[in-house]
């Protein structure tokens, strides 16, 4: 490590000590400016044997356990090359080494897991209701099913919980430990258009070496280092994919394509049927050329999907009505791009480009 970049990770640690408790927003609002300094703590994380790695892990969970959201998310995009390296260490038995990373990955966890007072946290959605119009259908199209309208209406909106509740760990096992790691690569993807492009690419590099080490794919990818085969579950490996597809469309094409093949492959040998499915329907999906998109810029998806009706209820486009407008039924398909913005709160706000072209954005307030 590099005399300047030791005194960038000296000062960064010193600076957040000293600082008030009036100015820890401003502070963390600039965080994502300093990439000399993210360049650096990377560093820090890769040398095992770094002095500066325990109490660069300890600035982390200090940051990660305040209630300022820009501090968490700057811990949060160090993530993937924090879970390599715990994987790493525990494949080599160096527990020495691998103790600070386990306790913050533990700390992250059970912090995770818990809402504000102290109740296990249910992770969930809804399932729209059929009765409900929408820019994708209409009620009335369905109406020869023998679910009519009325009976549909009388069907309320049901909840499904994908995550939770999860028990809180004190220590990490060989039977929990992958319990663990995809719950936190779950609130990594959950964060994905808040993470840096260096962020984004570590996740796709980490797919890989996990993926492929101690098989013969590691000499075709030139990776050194571990030679031991590392352990992975199903689940994390669908929250790894996760994170890849997302790569795809965000101006990292490359990493993302080589990180896909490799869980491909090392789902392949272990017969995974989840991770399989989930990367076979992306590989699928995937256009021809590489999609030229960077972390600033507008990322758009093209799909096509076919006229649910031959009219668009005014109820499904609101403010925004297209009026007078009819779909022809000449057999042509509808294209949707979805473009995604930063934001909490969601709108949609629908334009007719034609006949057949919408443009579905995703607006903050």
């Amino acid at each position: 490590m590099l005399t300047t970049e030791r005194g960038v990770v000296e000062e960064w640690l010193s600076e957040f000590k000293t600082l008030p408790e009036a100015s820890i927003t401003s502070y963390a609002a600039g965080l994502k400016e300093k990439t000399s300094l993210v360049s650096a703590l990377y560093e820090v994380i890769q040398e095992h044997q770094s002095e500066l790695l325990e109490p660069v892990c300890h600035q982390f969970f200090e940051f990660y356990r305040s209630k300022e959201k820009n501090l968490r998310t700057f811990t949060l995009q160090f993530l993937p090359e924090l879970i390599w390296c715990y994987l790493s260490l525990s494949t080599s038995r160096d527990l020495q080494s691998s103790g600070c990373i386990e306790a913050l990955l533990l700390s992250i966890y059970n912090l995770e897991i818990m809402d504000e007072q102290g109740h296990s946290k249910l992770l969930s959605f809804t399932i729209p209701s059929l009765s409900k119009p929408s820019v994708f259908h209409e009620p009335s199209s369905i109406g020869s099913m023998a679910l009519t309208e009325g009976a549909l209406s009388q069907h309320g909106l049901a909840r499904v919980v994908y995550s939770g509740p999860h028990p809180q760990r004190e220590m990490l096992t060989a039977q929990n430990r992958f319990e663990v790691l995809s719950f936190l690569l779950l609130c990594y993807n959950s964060a994905l258009n808040f993470m840096p492009a260096p962020s984004i690419r570590s996740l796709c590099h980490m797919s890989s070496r996990l993926c492929v080490c101690g098989y013969p794919r590691q000499h075709a990818r030139k990776y050194i280092g571990v030679k031991n085969r590392i352990p992975v579950s199903s689940e994390f490996m669908v929250q790894l994919l996760t994170g890849i597809y997302y790569s795809f469309y965000n101006g990292e094409w490359d990493a993302a394509r080589r990180a896909l093949d490799d869980v491909l492959y090392r789902a392949q040998l272990e017969l995974f049927p989840e991770p399989l499915l989930v990367a076979n329907a992306i590989k699928a999906s995937l256009p021809q050329g590489a999609i030229k998109g960077t972390k600033e810029g507008t990322k758009c998806i093209q799909v096509e999907i076919a006229p649910t009706s031959s009219r668009i209820s005014r109820n499904a486009v609101t403010s925004m009505s297209i009026r007078g407008h009819r779909w022809k039924r000449n057999g042509k398909t509808l294209n949707l791009y979805f473009i995604v913005l930063r934001g909490d709160t969601v709108k949609f706000a629908v334009f007719l480009q034609g006949n057949y072209n919408f443009l579905i954005s995703i607006l903050s307030p």
